[in-house]
């Protein structure tokens, strides 16, 4: 397959004596690929600025509570006092909550950085006449993108997909044991 055939875009609708599944295919994936990175740029944008606002949010609330201990404890300062401290408190554990929520969102986008990378990898090897045919680039490409993962979960889903259990089974067991680990975060 020539990088000038792949340029030519869908030849579905009409088909010629050159057309091929495999460039269809190949035009499909590159598609993917694109929007996914596109949707990623976008969202990475917007999630650097609500994390550099939490962060300053997180430091404004403690310059607050330090300013706020510093009061007297008695009469109606002592009450005020009190209130603006419980009141910054739970603005602190809302803040922390959503510094969770961000990790979670690395979390996904790292997993829809390994999904656009091996989609990839498939796109090279289905665009390849020489590696298509080839059980050896396939083992290849399928521990590449096993090599991916960074959870032993994700490996295991990974795993029984190859060993034959259907996709949305293998889904369905990964987010159930998601849900009994329940909150646990993995920073990598």
């Amino acid at each position: 397959m020539t990088d000038e055939n792949a340029k030519v875009g869908t030849r579905a609708h009409m088909p010629d004596l050159d057309w091929s599944q495999v460039r269809e295919t190949m035009l499909m994936l590159e598609l993917a690929t694109g929007q996914i990175e596109s949707a990623m740029k976008d969202s990475n944008s917007s999630v650097d600025v609500l994390t550099d606002s939490f962060t300053t949010m997180a430091g404004y609330l403690s310059m607050i509570s330090s300013t706020l201990e510093a009061l007297p404890d008695e009469g109606d300062v002592g009450e005020t006092k009190k209130n603006a401290l419980e009141a910054a408190g739970s603005v602190t554990g809302m803040v922390h909550q959503s510094i969770m929520a961000f990790q979670f969102y690395d979390k996904l986008s790292q997993r829809l950085a390994h999904v656009n990378h091996s989609l990839g990898a498939l796109n090279d090897l289905v665009g390849d006449q020489h590696r298509i045919f080839n059980p050896q680039e396939w083992v290849a490409l399928q521990a590449k993108i096993r090599s991916k993962y960074t959870t032993a979960d994700e490996r295991t889903m990974f795993d029984a997909v190859m060993a034959g259990m259907p996709v949305r089974e293998a889904l369905e067991q990964y987010v159930s044991e998601m849900k009994d680990k329940g909150d646990d975060i993995d920073l990598f």
